[in-house]
């Protein structure tokens, strides 16, 4: 099994003392739920952990495993980024099976000092790497052979889905991924993200270039986009809009996407969690800009 090792950083005598006394008073309730011993962190790795058949291994999840539904009645530590080591340590894990990303750094440490083997997923936008992802997961959780077969099936898929795609080479479609439209400002995905690797996958061209990672758009930046389509996650609340609230915006009013009404929204952790339902995702995407 693959651990993940961090820089020593000091944590204080009491607060790790108290820790592990939390730890050890969970012992009790660790042995009388059989097999529950893994907590998953990262949407894709907790879908994975199901798609894998091992799902009776969960004794938690992070606020962002929201796939399969029945995955919600597991408790939640907290969003992955921002874990505390009380909310870790509270549900007593065996072993940690994450995304890349995790933290803080601090939190991590006070893992590490508390000796809980943490298996870090490599994590790359590509058939390939969502191979890899599946297959890291399957050898921390003791199944690589039901990894291996379930790594083989959703490459493939992703692979025709990608071909399939590729028919419209000739005439893509320019796809500005907007991660977030809270308060009328935009959030627009460059390259190097998943969103920009999706948007190709599926045979679109990520219409914000030039561009790395996920940054704020001005009015010139995303009318010089010149988008046909506009993408979102599939959300309520603030960072959601409706076609009518976008269209509306000055950066949006003047763009093809929005003389066309051409909005595309799906599931978020389908369309970028690069997990067992990456090729559905290339599909749903592609016959939604192409109508095939």
């Amino acid at each position: 099994m693959r651990r993940r090792s961090f820089s020593a950083l000091a944590v204080s005598s009491a607060v790790y003392l108290a820790l592990g006394a939390l730890g050890a008073a969970l012992s009790p309730a660790e042995a009388a739920r059989g097999e529950a011993d893994t907590l998953a962190i990262g949407g894709s790795v907790t879908e994975i952990v199901y798609a894998l058949g091992q799902e009776h291994r969960l004794v938690a999840r992070d606020t962002t495993s929201t796939y399969p539904p029945e995955a919600t009645a597991l408790p939640d530590v907290g969003y992955m980024r921002a874990l505390s080591p009380e909310g870790v340590l509270s549900v007593g894990p065996d072993l940690i099976v994450s995304e890349e990303g995790a933290g803080p750094p601090e939190t991590l440490a006070v893992l590490e000092e508390a000796a809980i083997p943490f298996v870090t997923v490599p994590g790359a936008f590509t058939a390939e790497g969502v191979a890899a992802k599946i297959r890291a997961v399957g050898d921390a959780l003791d199944a690589p052979e039901a990894a291996e077969a379930l790594a083989a099936q959703v490459a493939g898929e992703i692979e025709a889905a990608s071909a399939r795609a590729a028919a419209h080479a000739d005439a893509p479609k320019r796809v500005l991924f907007i991660l977030s439209a809270q308060g009328g400002r935009l959030m627009g995905a460059g390259d190097d993200t998943g969103a920009a690797a999706i948007i190709e996958l599926a045979g679109g061209v990520n219409a914000l270039e030039g561009v790395t990672g996920y940054k704020p758009l001005s009015d010139e930046a995303a009318a010089a986009a010149a988008p046909d389509v506009i993408l979102m996650m599939d959300r309520t609340g603030d960072h959601g809009a409706s076609a009518e609230e976008l269209f509306a915006l000055p950066a949006l009013a003047v763009t093809p996407a929005a003389e066309a009404r051409a909005l595309i929204k799906i599931d978020g952790l389908k369309l970028l969690g690069f997990g067992p339902r990456t090729g559905a995702a290339v599909s749903e995407l592609s016959t939604a800009l192409y109508g095939d």
